[in-house]
């Protein structure tokens, strides 16, 4: 959830380009948290099943007991029409529709389907973890304009890479919770070409942004320097045999690529 946020808050203040409104910011950071805290819990719920056999995730709330089924379900409901009902009274039409198209992605496209049956879940589960950075982008340039795609596409892209890296560290667990995801259905190897081609497309993409009227030159230089880490990191994965270790470190890697990347879009405006 904490992530999430970020990403909302850095692509509000990208597009807002120093000019900050308090009071759509605090309504569309304060919605949009509100949003997703709700999709958390409904998903809680949905996943007590799957929860109870993985090693990470047994110790939820609801799988411990500490919080009733009857209250998720009442809790995750009132989250989520507080955060729409402030997003509609107090931001725009396209945050209000990426909020439910975010919800409705993760909750049912994702958590309800996406994951249990198919492969591609990670994909469909992408989706709605990019919604939150376009939120805060639209909050203050209404419309998809190419800046708006592009931010949507780097976060889209760059889960892929983390998600999977968990995926083949926490294989055994995803197999023996029944979830098809690459690394149990297509192999370890298989897995980290895909972490490798998506990299690059996430990459690429950031690049793609530099090219964007907002974005500074020294938006350029830190997406260079951690970018071609990044992209060493992930060509050694294709040729290490220590799979684990290597997934841990891409992992860690890649939430500091997300931490960089909403930091120096965030403070854009402000440097040369």
């Amino acid at each position: 959830m904490y992530g999430n946020l970020i990403t909302t808050i850095a692509g509000f203040l990208f597009a807002a380009d120093g000019h900050i409104d308090l009071g759509l910011f605090l309504a569309t950071a304060i919605g949009t948290g509100l949003v997703i805290s709700s999709a958390c819990v409904i998903n809680n719920y949905l996943d007590q099943d799957i929860d109870a056999k993985m090693e990470r995730t047994k110790s939820r709330p609801l799988i411990t007991g500490e919080v009733s089924q009857t209250g998720a379900v009442v809790y995750g409901a009132t989250l989520g029409i507080l955060g729409l009902a402030m997003l509609i009274a107090w931001t725009n039409r396209w945050v209000v529709g990426v909020g439910i198209f975010g919800f409705v992605t993760y909750v049912w496209l994702y958590g309800a389907l996406g994951k249990r049956k198919s492969v591609h879940g990670t994909l469909v589960g992408s989706l709605s973890g990019a919604a939150p950075i376009l939120a805060g982008y639209v909050a203050v340039q209404p419309g998809l304009d190419a800046a708006a795609v592009i931010l949507f596409l780097i976060i889209f892209f760059w889960q892929m890479p983390e998600f999977y890296s968990i995926s083949i560290y926490r294989k055994v667990e995803y197999a023996k919770a029944g979830i098809p995801v690459s690394s149990v259905v297509r192999g370890v190897d298989a897995t980290k070409r895909q972490i490798f081609v998506y990299t690059v497309l996430t990459v690429a993409s950031m690049m793609g942004l530099a090219a964007t009227p907002l974005a500074s030159l020294s938006y350029l230089v830190v997406v260079l320097v951690f970018g071609a880490y990044w992209l060493q990191l992930t060509a050694e994965g294709l040729v290490t045999e220590n799979n684990d270790v290597w997934a841990h470190r891409n992992f860690h890697f890649a939430l500091w690529v997300l931490v960089i990347f909403c930091l120096i879009i965030s403070l854009n405006p402000f440097v040369p």
